[in-house]
């Protein structure tokens, strides 16, 4: 007989549903446990799994529809079965004298004792709108959910939080047994477990107080539950209906069925204990023949998820699996209005300007010797970098075409040549500006370099001693990078990045000796810059760097 799935009520304020993926499609076969779709409900996405076997022969609600809790969601039954009385909401379809039956029993052990649960329901539900009435700020009542279509109430089977506990959103609250299966059931709130309304092993009706969080400390005795739990109900429920023993037979070996994860294999040896795992991660690991008890989860209080049985990764030379054991934790840094900044301009300019790159290889042994000799007087100390400075302003007197910024309308070259040198700070990159560049000496442009740059570390700089490049130097070679590329500080058509120098064999007046190089990469607007103009640029820059006396002319 085909079975009706409705949308069910997967948190104690739902009131419909969203299909956000359906895992099986019309015609698929389906299991007990399967996860037929993730829902999402008003707090979040969750997986629904089938309690039936058969064949999926209808979706009622497509993905991405939205529908109320109740609405038909699909029907399992055998293949070829004719459905179409349950489709259009006949219930007098092929077996209703059988559900009519059943219906009529139902109704008839519920007489007995109508007068007195009617009474408790009127008591309880006046109760319940007194206590709610009056929440204290904050105070979150968690009712007893109907995790399935058929449920009417559930049982506690494990709480995973005591009272007094903090509790975060999405947390594991309990394992509760329904009619059909033992699931999972989180909280959708933050605070503290203040009260638990249901103990373990005890049973209560759908919308039964469960339990209350709220702010730490607050009073919440005066909120009563809102149905009293039975214990053993199950039992009662079982002389109650006067239930026939092949169904209790099959109910509970339906619940072995769903509860043989929570203990240890008995090929293992090893010792019983509760192993819980997400309904998806239970199928993967059946699919894979995964011994979940040689796996370690990385979800709430130990839990096994997805990823934890597509990750795992059995031991090499057999017996007990090894799995590395850890913590994945992550450190949430507030962006600073620096690092916005910075994030925005380099996105800005790196998707709008099309940028193309130039590398050539410098030969650093005359500036090494240049160097020493200019250091050689104690009141003057220069370095790589301020020379490199200096012949990037020489560079773009006879290159003006490098030193311009494109408008859109228009191409504007600067007559004046302000380099920019990028200096890292903690929160980022700053790009101090040596005004001027190209009249400044050597030891201008260092002792320029080295103020502005303690301002930047020590966020003095203005933002006047910022703005206004023309051009861009970086360089990294000072931490042993031998070449790499910039993206361009807008609005500049050009930035130039500096490797490390580096010794190594090279040829020299034909034969192999050990040299110094450089490497360097030019990376350029292409509105503004072609590609010929930067590489004339560059073989200006290697003139100055490789014979630095052409400086001082």
């Amino acid at each position: 007989m085909a079975e009706v799935i409705n949308m069910p009520r997967l948190s104690d304020t739902m009131e419909e549903g969203t299909v956000a993926t359906w895992l099986k499609k019309v015609g698929d076969k389906v299991e007990e446990g399967d996860i037929l779709a993730e829902i999402e409900t008003d707090k979040a996405t969750m997986e629904f799994e089938s309690f039936s076997e058969g064949v999926l022969l209808h979706i009622g609600i497509e993905e991405g529809e939205t529908a109320p809790v109740d609405k038909l969601l699909a029907i399992i039954g055998e293949e070829g079965e004719d459905i179409s009385g349950l489709i259009n909401g006949d219930d007098n379809s092929s077996d209703s004298k059988e559900e009519d039956d059943k219906e009529s029993s139902k109704n008839s052990d519920k007489e007995s004792d109508s007068s007195s649960e009617k009474n408790e329901s009127e008591e309880n539900e006046t109760a319940s709108e007194d206590s709610s009435s009056n929440l204290p700020e904050g105070v979150e009542i968690i009712s007893m959910p109907r995790l399935s279509d058929t449920m009417e109430e559930g049982t506690v089977a494990t709480w995973l939080k005591k009272e007094g506990d903090a509790v975060e959103e999405g947390d594991i609250l309990a394992e509760i047994e329904t009619d059909k299966a033992t699931m999972e059931f989180e909280s959708f709130y933050s605070g503290t477990l203040l009260k638990i309304g249901i103990a373990e092993g005890e049973t209560a009706k759908v919308d039964a107080l469960l339990a209350i969080i709220g702010p730490e400390g607050t009073d919440v005795s005066n909120i009563n539950t809102v149905s009293k739990p039975k214990t053993s109900a199950k039992k009662e429920k079982a002389e109650d209906k006067n239930e026939e023993p092949v169904k209790e037979e099959k109910k509970n070996e339906s619940s072995t069925k769903t509860k043989e994860t929570s203990s240890s294999s008995s090929n293992s040896g090893s010792t019983s204990k509760r192993i819980f795992a997400s309904p998806l991660a239970k199928k993967l690991a059946e699919e894979k023949g995964i011994n979940l008890n040689h796996v370690s989860g990385s979800g709430d209080n130990g839990r096994i998820v997805k990823s934890d049985i597509e990750n795992y990764q059995p031991a090499a030379s057999g017996g007990q699996a090894y799995t590395p054991v850890g913590q994945e934790v992550w450190e949430e840094v507030k962006n600073s209005q620096m690092r916005k900044t910075i994030a925005k301009r380099l996105g800005e300019s790196k998707f709008t300007a099309p940028h193309y790159y130039l590398t050539i290889e410098l030969d650093m042994d005359a500036a090494i010797e240049s160097r020493k000799a200019i250091n050689a007087d104690p009141d003057v100390k220069i370095s790589f970098n301020d020379m490199i400075v200096k012949a990037c302003a020489m560079a773009l007197r006879k290159h003006p075409q490098v030193n311009s910024q494109w408008t859109g309308d228009s191409i504007k070259i600067a007559k004046h040549i302000h380099v920019g040198v990028a200096v890292a700070v903690d929160e980022g990159l700053l790009v101090p500006v040596l005004k001027y560049t190209d009249q400044m000496t050597f030891s201008q442009i260092g002792a320029q370099v080295k103020e502005l740059a303690g301002k930047a570390r020590n966020k003095k700089i203005t933002p006047d001693e910022m703005q206004g490049s023309t051009f861009t130097v970086s360089n990294l070679g000072m931490f042993g990078i031998k070449e790499f590329t910039s993206i361009i500080n807008a609005p500049n058509s050009a930035i130039l990045s500096v490797g490390a120098i580096i010794q190594k064999p090279v040829v020299k007046n034909g034969a192999i000796a050990i040299g110094n190089t450089m490497t360097v990469t030019l990376a350029c607007d292409h509105r503004t810059v072609d590609g010929a103009t930067g590489a004339q640029f560059l073989q200006t820059l290697r003139s100055y760097i490789e014979q630095p006396v052409t400086m001082f002319v």
